[in-house]
């Protein structure tokens, strides 16, 4: 490695991408094409960025099998924050696997964190958290270690533990001191601010409270017979019920849940689950069918009781009855809640994260695009969606340097 090379490695191991664009700018050698790629990435322009690295992998050739695999693994990277969730992941442990074979276990370590990012992002967390646990942390950089360490706070998060996510970001935040990356620790310091940030609100008895992430996890913990609007679930005593395939009894528990502890009348709950009036005898029959479902569905943790006038939750143990719902509630807000993180995502790897059809994504896009809520540009697979950062919603992570140091 020459002398240019290696202060532009270190200046991007700092995260000074400037300084290491100054040591290699004018070169097209394939060691200076990776490094100009990196510094793109960290830079933000992450398609000059992709091209660089491409470029680079091909000049490298068959001979060096090393470098050409950190090139992929930094195309994975960009891969992950561009939101190219169709990037094949095999290309990715392929690299890692050539990484392993010849003892670079700080980059290999580095694409496996991408792996597990990836995962995370697409809401499989059970994957993410096993593989985090196999991560070998000894031969990783400090960038790298804390970087693990803000999965594990997303995965906790996503968990509703709130101790266990303030643990991960302390060490997280420990390691990103000694590295000195300014981004690095800006990245830490928003994750510290998801912790503070309402994340649903508290409905109870007619009146509404924002609820941060630890208040949250207190109450689904608690005695109160919870109907969870986030999850589509009712829960009670540690026992829950899951509706999330079945919106019509939700809707219904919901409409009672609003009423509790008085009775939801069978004209309100016809509007909220079936978006009628109630006009005939056919309704009312609707109507008590779908309420002896739910009679059924909750028959561990409460009653559904009939009134003169509609229907009573009547919980068995539970003292008080309480919806949580999400900080912002409208038809797409699941869609919102990911372009939220600022951004510009494809509609299919929306799709891929909400385990939907691409077509449903489309639909609501095109929805949100009208009210103004959403803007797209590019065009046909180049088309890429944003809107403004919005409260409530989790931030990515960091998209970190990727040295190539011999």
């Amino acid at each position: 490695m020459d002398e240019a090379i290696g202060a532009a490695a270190r200046a991007l191991a700092a995260g000074d991408p400037v300084a290491a664009l100054n040591r290699v700018a004018l070169r097209n050698d394939a060691p200076a094409l990776a490094l100009r790629g990196i510094a793109m990435a960290q830079l933000g322009d992450l398609e000059k960025a992709r091209s660089l690295l491409r470029r680079a992998g091909t000049a490298f050739g068959s001979t060096d099998a090393v470098a050409r695999a950190r090139c992929v693994v930094a195309e994975g990277e960009i891969a992950l924050a561009s939101r190219d969730l169709s990037w094949p992941p095999k290309r990715l442990d392929a690299a890692r696997t050539v990484l392993e074979a010849h003892g670079d276990r700080a980059n290999a370590g580095h694409a496996r964190i991408i792996e597990i990012r990836r995962l995370l992002l697409i809401g499989r967390l059970d994957e993410a958290q096993l593989k985090l646990i196999d991560l070998e942390p000894a031969g990783l950089p400090l960038a790298s270690w804390a970087v693990c360490q803000l999965v594990a706070a997303g995965i906790a998060m996503r968990r509703l533990q709130a101790h266990t996510a303030r643990e991960a970001l302390e060490r997280a935040g420990q390691a990103a001191q000694q590295t000195g990356i300014s981004a690095l620790n800006g990245e830490i310091d928003n994750a510290w601010r998801m912790l503070s940030t309402p994340a649903a609100r508290l409905i109870a008895r007619g009146e509404e409270r924002l609820l941060v992430l630890e208040e949250v996890q207190s109450l689904l913990a608690g005695p109160a017979l919870v109907v969870d609007a986030c999850r589509f679930g009712i829960r009670c005593a540690g026992v829950q019920v899951v509706l999330v395939r079945r919106p019509v009894l939700f809707a219904l528990a919901r409409g009672l849940a609003q009423a509790w502890p008085g009775d939801a009348s069978r004209e309100a709950l016809m509007t909220q689950a079936f978006g009628l009036k109630l006009t005939d005898e056919t309704h009312r029959a609707r109507l008590r069918v779908e309420m002896g479902r739910l009679r059924e569905a909750l028959r561990p943790m409460a009653g559904v009781v009939a009134t003169r006038r509609g229907f009573r939750l009547s919980p068995h143990h539970a003292h008080e009855v309480v919806i949580l719902a999400r900080v912002v509630e409208e038809p797409h807000g699941a869609v919102l809640a990911l372009l939220a993180d600022g951004e510009a995502w494809s509609s299919s790897a929306l799709a891929l994260a909400l385990g939907t059809s691409q077509r449903s994504v489309q639909r609501a896009l095109e929805n949100l695009a009208a009210c103004g809520k959403a803007q797209s540009f590019g065009r046909a697979r180049a088309r890429r969606w944003t809107v403004p950062s919005m409260p409530g919603f989790a931030t990515v992570l960091l998209l970190t340097a990727l040295p190539f140091d011999g």
